[in-house]
């Protein structure tokens, strides 16, 4: 055991002490405290007045909160809207209360009842005239100075973190904002919020390798959904021509700065829409986010300035590869084999038996995502890892999708969507034989979805963006855990640490 951990078992043993000591004369953790007052009331209340006007006024308040700092007879309470200084004078009650005072630690929970004075420095404060000990803190805060600085054990205890960490109260306090906004956003457009099954018998929507579980009752195999995708649209088909979905998705993959096995996902539709309208929605959404947030359409994120105001930069495939790969002859991606001898000369790992564009796809991805720095809409995908997207009427080797690239990273990935049955039932052909042959990230084949399919679905584009990744630029958060109030992390050793 180390010394610093010797050090906090004692202040425990202590503060268990104090504890029994408390149910001996009384309920330890009382639920008749009634609060009429939070600190973000009583400061934007009377933060102008006067001394002389506080007094004239004589404010009374009864708040709650959790002791975050002490100093002689002033307390420093927390609520959930901010911080209140209180002044708790021993003098002032009987030798029994005054006794109490005396045994509060930081992090215990108290009521109080008083009135709004000015200390002689000016300090807006709450003066005691009772007060109550509603919960006993049982651990010590982090100290004072250092917080809890352990990134580690910030996400694992995420409770000590949004207690001592103003910054990361805020990060999910913009986060709630944020996901209020989008969909008052899509609501102001008509557009119908609905609920899709996270459990699913065949997962479909992305080529992502799915979560397995077991359904008892049934006796079956199922999945958690890796995309809602499937489901939205056949709402389309049933007639709900603008429908979207915030919720979760479950992708059986590593963990990194930018991904957690559970995410959050906007996904909308729209029908009677091609791709190139929801790019020009998103463009618009970024930037009424950005002003919603921070007052300005620009916004800076880990060195970089974006200015959504702007027009986002609109590059294919193709002609991004050319830009950051030195790439001046077109004649390179004519063919499988010119792509291949492409992808060797710039290093890139692949797979010999890949088709053409699944090695355009490689390359793009280990060569030129990460150096896209400024708001870029990559459009033209190949059909090989597109199976959803409408195939582009001038050229079949290609699909209308895109996928906005800000800082590096993907953020949102949309297309205008394949309608035709016949050509979708291909698809998911190719799809399995691709998992037939040990691709652990292709589709299933979604038979019920070609029936809907068969129904006829309109002309229709539709678009996914990852909340989390948003919430990151938005925030100026360097990893996807900065963002998520618990993130997946691998088990502790020892479990009691």
């Amino acid at each position: 055991m180390t010394e610093e951990n010797h050090d906090e078992n004692k202040l425990i043993a202590q503060r268990r002490e104090k504890l029994t000591a408390i149910r001996a004369k009384r309920v330890a953790f009382p639920n008749g405290f009634i609060r009429q007052d939070t600190s973000s009331d009583l400061i934007e209340k009377y933060e102008a007045k006067t001394k002389e006007e506080l007094e004239g006024l004589a404010v009374t308040a009864v708040i709650a909160g959790r002791i975050i700092r002490m100093r002689g007879p002033f307390v420093v309470l927390q609520d959930g809207s901010g911080q209140m200084q209180i002044y708790i004078n021993n003098k002032s009650f009987l030798e029994e209360q005054a006794e109490e005072i005396k045994s509060f630690d930081l992090g215990d929970i108290i009521g109080v009842h008083g009135e709004m004075f000015r200390t002689g420095k000016g300090e807006l404060t709450l003066r005691a005239s009772k007060f109550e000990l509603l919960t006993k803190s049982l651990r010590p805060l982090p100290d004072k100075h250092k917080g809890l600085t352990d990134t580690e054990m910030r996400y694992r205890q995420r409770y000590v973190d949004l207690i001592v960490n103003e910054q990361s109260r805020k990060i999910f306090q913009t986060r709630s904002r944020i996901m209020r906004f989008i969909r008052q956003y899509f609501e102001s457009l008509d557009f119908m919020e609905v609920e899709t099954p996270m459990m699913q018998v065949i997962p479909g929507g992305a080529t992502a390798r799915p979560f397995i579980t077991h359904h008892n009752a049934l006796d079956q195999e199922m999945y958690l959904r890796v995309a809602p995708e499937l489901f939205l649209k056949r709402l389309v088909v049933g007639g709900f021509e603008r429908v979207f979905e915030l919720n979760r998705n479950f992708r059986n993959e590593g963990l990194s700065t930018r991904h957690n096995p559970e995410f959050t996902m906007l996904e909308f539709y729209q029908a009677y829409a091609r791709y190139q309208d929801l790019m020009d929605l998103t463009e618009d959404l970024f930037r009424k986010i950005a002003i919603d947030i921070g007052g300005s359409s620009k916004v800076s994120f880990q060195g970089s300035e974006y200015d959504f105001a702007e027009p986002f930069i609109r590059l294919s495939v193709t002609d991004s590869i050319k830009k950051y790969c030195s790439v001046v002859d077109d004649s390179v991606f004519a063919s499988a084999e010119s792509v291949a001898a492409l992808a060797n000369s710039l290093d890139v790992n692949f797979d010999e038996s890949w088709s053409k564009g699944k090695v355009l796809m490689e390359i793009f991805d280990q060569k030129v995502e990460a150096e896209i720095d400024q708001p870029t809409f990559i459009t033209e995908y190949p059909i090989e890892v597109s199976p959803l997207a409408r195939r582009n009427e001038e050229n079949p080797e290609i699909t209308d999708r895109f996928e906005l690239i800000i800082g590096g990273r993907e953020l949102a990935n949309g297309f205008s969507e394949l309608n035709d049955p016949e050509d979708q039932a291909e698809r998911f052909k190719e799809q399995v034989a691709q998992k037939d042959s040990g691709d652990s990230e292709a589709m299933h084949f979604d038979h019920d979805y070609v029936t809907a399919l068969e129904y006829g679905m309109p002309p229709t584009a539709g678009e996914g963006i990852g909340i989390d990744r948003l919430v990151m630029l938005f925030t100026d958060s360097a990893s996807i855990k900065d963002v998520l109030l618990f993130p997946h992390m691998r088990p502790l050793q020892d479990p009691t640490q």
